[in-house]
């Protein structure tokens, strides 16, 4: 299994890539060492440093037909990864 599940590409994170800061979730039983060699061999850049978060699950509820379901969205692991000076990861190329 990859440990690496997919980049995040809200406005902020994206916002971020200028100064060479990628947010990406990961699996959530991953570590900090594991993270910058899966980084640095799927991309072939050079990893500074890298923090995680563990991004709790958010409740959601919502009516349908006179009933009222509540349930709630997983909670997920996130690694924000910093770049060494002047190297990019490009996500959009393959497009």
């Amino acid at each position: 299994m990859s440990i690496l599940k997919k980049p995040i590409t809200n406005e902020k994170a994206v916002s971020l890539h200028e100064k060479g800061i990628y947010s990406f979730v990961v699996e959530k039983s991953a570590n900090k060492i594991e993270i910058k060699k899966a980084v640095e061999q799927m991309y072939g850049v050079n990893v500074d440093k890298v923090r995680t978060m563990i991004a709790i699950g958010k409740t959601k509820n919502r009516m349908t037909n006179g009933r009222f379901i509540a349930g709630r969205k997983a909670s997920y692991k996130k690694a924000i990864v910093t770049l060494s000076q002047g190297e990019i990861i490009d996500f959009y190329s393959g497009i």
